[in-house]
């Protein structure tokens, strides 16, 4: 067996003649593209001449590969088209498959020849041999188009409730196909992908979850009667109860359950009833994930990123969080980076869960990683509140620098601006961060920041004049002693002209 299944293995090679062997060697040899060039158009004139003689037929199999190959390397062969077409209508399997490849890789949508394969493509999809359907069905996925999946939806839909799970798992990737190109051509839909939802094999399941999760994307509230069936079937995922194949280091089955949390996370936003029905599973999920492997994080991470979108549940919420804190804590980069941008997610719903994570978020500023600095940035802007508002712009301040590019130079001028007026815990603090604000980032701060100091500066509160007085001094003070710095920004010393003359 083990000989015979070598020999197998090599015989496409065997088949192969020898022209074609040292054509791929002479590609690989190329020091230069001008020079692959030439010998590819040599090939495409040598095909040209093959295709012409008698006999070609029984060569076709390799011919409908060395075209392939032409084409994959940017010199087209369309005079060869049509015999990749006649070979899909082949008896034997081998030659089909080659035929169906090429024309895969050969025709567009809207081509002409696409007529002549409709027929092939509706017998191949009645037929009893298991490996023909397959290969029909790869190919109506990329070959047919809106004018032409009536001819063929009917059959394809047939094959859903086919003996072989290959076929009803390519027949739901088919239909999948279907719907994203014409919806209207795919008619009781929902019908078809629910069984596939139920299907006995994982495989199956898996293709129907990626045709709900676009649908649901469109229109959640239509779905909602799907969440009991979906907490019960991420459950029996957990528990191990699929095939042991579908474990990957020791994880049960993790990328249908990163689709599954991404569907519960659309179908649960706003929606109480549903979220409720979910919070028991979230749990398990995100306790059974954190085993300390990267695709235990991943999971993890999509766990967070659903409980965070789904109606707000206060244990579930700090439960994240906690978990988050051991991402960012991490020394791996990329953990850090997914754990930075968890608890963005949280602080989005509702900062008061991620308060007690600031110190281990501000430390991530110490890293050497740009990316993962200015996600840091981001979410401190978002944690931000009146109590640590001082300790939040003085670090930001200090990477305000000329050494960090303008786009984020700029972004980060805006977010200190925003937060001193938002939360200055005095007016002569805020004076003083817009003053460094306007210093440290030139001509790249707001105007618009710059006129709601002046106008705190003219109008002051309001309701003491004593204090808006004492206000106005500090300010004039401030910008006496600031004039006399050398090469300040222009904006800069716009306010502080603008101040000495109306109250210096």
């Amino acid at each position: 067996g083990g000989r015979r299944n070598a020999q197998g293995g090599g015989g496409m090679s065997h088949q192969m003649s020898r022209e074609f062997v040292e054509l791929v060697k002479a590609v690989g040899d190329c020091k230069s593209k001008q020079e692959e060039d030439k010998i590819m158009l040599k090939e495409v004139a040598v095909l040209r001449m093959r295709l012409s003689e008698k006999g070609a037929s029984a060569r076709m199999k390799e011919l409908c590969v060395r075209m392939m190959y032409c084409e994959m390397l940017g010199h087209p062969v369309e005079f060869g088209y049509i015999h990749a077409v006649n070979m899909t209508q082949h008896v034997s399997l081998l030659e089909k498959k080659v035929g169906y490849l090429a024309a895969c890789l050969f025709l567009e949508e809207g081509s002409e020849l696409l007529i002549l394969l409709v027929n092939t493509l509706q017998r191949d999809l009645r037929s009893h041999n298991t490996w023909e359907v397959c290969a029909a069905l790869s190919a109506v996925t990329r070959l047919i188009g809106p004018e032409t999946i009536p001819a063929v939806v009917t059959h394809v839909q047939d094959c859903v409730s086919h003996n072989s799970e290959n076929v009803r798992k390519k027949a739901v990737m088919a239909l999948h196909r279907f719907h994203q190109k014409a919806p209207d051509t795919v008619p009781d839909h929902m019908a078809h992908f629910k069984r596939a939802l139920c299907d006995r094999d994982p495989s199956v399941m898996s293709a129907a979850l990626c045709v709900l999760h676009d649908l649901a994307k469109k229109s959640p509230p239509l779905y909602h009667s799907m969440v009991p069936s979906l907490v019960s079937i991420i459950k029996q995922v957990v528990e191990h109860r699929l095939p042991r194949e579908f474990d990957y280091h020791r994880m049960p089955a993790p990328w249908i359950q990163i689709r599954l949390l991404k569907l519960l996370a659309l179908l649960g936003r706003a929606n109480q009833k549903g979220s409720e029905e979910m919070y028991e599973v979230l749990k398990d999920v995100m306790k059974r994930a954190d085993v300390g492997t990267s695709i235990g994080y991943a999971i993890l991470y999509e766990c967070v990123v659903t409980i965070t979108k789904i109606y707000p549940h206060a244990g579930l919420l700090e439960l994240a969080a906690a978990s988050t804190s051991r991402l960012i804590t991490s020394e791996n980069h990329n953990l850090r980076y997914i754990g930075v941008d968890a608890l963005s997610a949280i602080v989005s719903v509702n900062p008061k869960y991620a308060a007690e994570h600031q110190m281990v978020a501000i430390d991530c500023l110490e890293d050497g990683d740009e990316t993962l600095r200015s996600k840091t940035l981001d979410l401190l802007y978002k944690m931000t509140t009146p109590s640590n508002v001082e300790v939040v712009v003085g670090r930001m301040m200090f990477y305000l620098t000329p050494s960090i590019d303008e786009y984020h130079r700029r972004d980060l001028a805006h977010k200190i601006s925003s937060l001193a007026e938002k939360y200055a815990p005095s007016n002569g603090w805020f004076i003083r961060t817009m003053n460094d604000v306007f210093e440290k980032a030139g001509g790249l701060a707001d105007t618009d920041a710059a006129h709601n100091l002046m106008r705190l500066v003219a109008e002051g509160t309001g309701e003491d004049e004593a204090a808006d007085t004492e206000l106005r001094t500090y300010a004039v003070r401030s910008y006496a002693d600031m004039m006399t710095k050398p090469n300040l920004p222009d904006l800069l010393v716009q306010v502080g002209v603008w101040v000495l003359g109306e109250y210096g």
